[in-house]
């Protein structure tokens, strides 16, 4: 019997220890060329800066989809990772704020992942979809820390916010200075996630 946590292949089988870091030097590539060059980056290049052989990549993964699919899990559990490093290193209004911060820079940087995925995205209990729960779940509780202390209104929900994050990211998208808009519109998103009277107390000092 193979031990319950124990990695595997796309195809189920084990995945030996050398076979396992080829596939996490792919995934680091696809990554970094995703974010320099977006998503339709050849495989063979990303093949060539993980330094593998192309038949080696496609061992791994079945084509770009399948590709995506990992990278979006490796950044997912980032995101999740940092929203509970967050809760317990900072304020829950700073520590939602800085999590708001790297969602829109997550989708900033890896724009077109969600369009390449979407098929995925509209098939109910698939994989990716799973994702997407454990973002809103991660988020989820750091606005509701937010709103047990006060500092975010009551009627917003990590939907709300997660949808705004998106936009963000589209209107920002193509912009020349892109991180300075993308900053400027989660400022005016953060001052509406804040209970009224603060935001205006915020905005006065401001």
């Amino acid at each position: 019997m193979q031990p319950a946590n124990e990695e595997r292949a796309g195809d189920g089988r084990p995945v030996r220890a050398d076979a396992r870091i080829s596939r996490e030097r792919i995934v680091a590539s696809a990554g970094q060329l995703f974010a320099e060059g977006g998503v339709l980056v050849s495989l063979e290049r990303i093949a060539r800066h993980a330094g593998v052989g192309s038949a080696t990549l496609h061992r791994h993964f079945q084509g770009r989809r399948a590709l995506a699919v990992a990278v979006m899990d490796e950044r997912v559990q980032a995101l999740c990772t940092r929203a509970r490093r967050l809760s317990v290193e900072f304020e829950p209004g700073q520590a939602l704020e800085a999590w708001l911060r790297a969602v829109v820079e997550h989708n900033n940087t890896f724009r077109g992942l969600a369009t390449l995925l979407s098929e995925e995205l509209a098939e109910p209990g698939h994989h990716v979809e799973a994702r997407h729960d454990e973002v809103r779940a991660a988020g989820g509780e750091l606005l509701h820390q937010a709103q047990q202390a006060g500092v975010a209104r009551s009627d917003i929900t990590i939907s709300d916010l997660l949808n705004l994050a998106n936009g963000i990211a589209v209107v920002t998208g193509r912009v020349r200075d892109r991180e300075r808009q993308a900053d400027h519109l989660l400022n005016v998103v953060i001052t509406g996630v804040r209970p009224r009277a603060d935001a205006a107390v915020h905005d006065a000092r401001t």
